[in-house]
């Protein structure tokens, strides 16, 4: 990669941090309550290590394979893998050392058994493990294109999270729907925002909803705005770096 590529990733992340904060303060947060997810499916390695060099540390993939791969061929970096996309419980035990989050748990089986895996895991390490920290997906558009749990549900299943003491439950997430631009995403994310407040009030002990995960390169400012803790930015911190 050229240096001119390097410095346009270091060019879009930095303006991209400069309107991140000013999306906090106009919510009344300071820019240190939201992290940057960097989101690398189908970023070329060279430009992944140039924005880690820039000071990009959380990474996200959507598939667990490419995450699999990509975890041993930058393994020498100083970063943090996010799952953010589909898991199928096949894959789950694969992924689990790998990963600092899963941002995408979206079915109470998917829960059980990221559950019943690290409780095996436990018990065949010589240490102690780190429980499974992960977000709920929930589908706030409505679309039946969308993963997630109906809203209307997860009351239900934040009660059996105690049975699962092996999974260590920090927020919730969400993807906007396709339609509509910035504006109907703002409405996907304040319901987010507002389920989660609902849910506040009758948590379990040790369960946490704290993070949000919401928006992506085309409406994070907005989803900040709403309370996002957690922004899944891909192509504009890569854009202008094809040529």
């Amino acid at each position: 990669m050229t240096p001119t590529h390097q410095e346009r990733i270091a060019l879009n992340l930095a303006e991209i941090r400069q309107r991140m904060a000013a999306a906090a303060a106009r919510s009344g947060r300071s820019a240190e309550s939201v992290s940057l997810v960097a989101v690398t499916k189908y970023v070329e390695l060279d430009k992944i290590r140039a924005l880690v060099a820039a000071g990009v540390t959380l990474l996200g993939e959507s598939r667990p394979q490419q995450l699999w791969q990509r975890a041993e061929l930058l393994a020498d970096l100083p970063v943090r893998w996010h799952l953010i996309g589909h898991l199928q419980r096949n894959k789950v035990r694969r992924t689990l050392d790998l990963v600092d989050m899963i941002h995408s748990v979206d079915t109470l089986e998917l829960l059980q058994a990221a559950n019943r895996i690290a409780e095996e895991m436990a018990a065949a390490a010589t240490g102690t493990r780190p429980r499974v920290r992960v977000l709920l997906e929930v589908n706030t558009s409505g679309e039946a294109a969308k993963h997630g749990f109906d809203p209307q549900t997860l009351p239900a299943v934040i009660d059996q999270l105690p049975k699962m003491p092996q999974v260590e439950v920090r927020g919730l997430m969400c993807m906007a729907g396709l339609e509509g631009g910035p504006q109907r995403a703002r409405g996907d994310f304040l319901a987010l925002r507002e389920l989660r407040d609902r849910l506040a009030a009758r948590l379990p002990d040790g369960v946490l909803l704290s993070e949000l995960s919401m928006g992506m390169s085309g409406d994070y400012e907005v989803a900040i705005e709403e309370g996002a803790t957690l922004v899944r930015i891909g192509s504009a911190l890569f854009e202008g770096t094809d040529a």
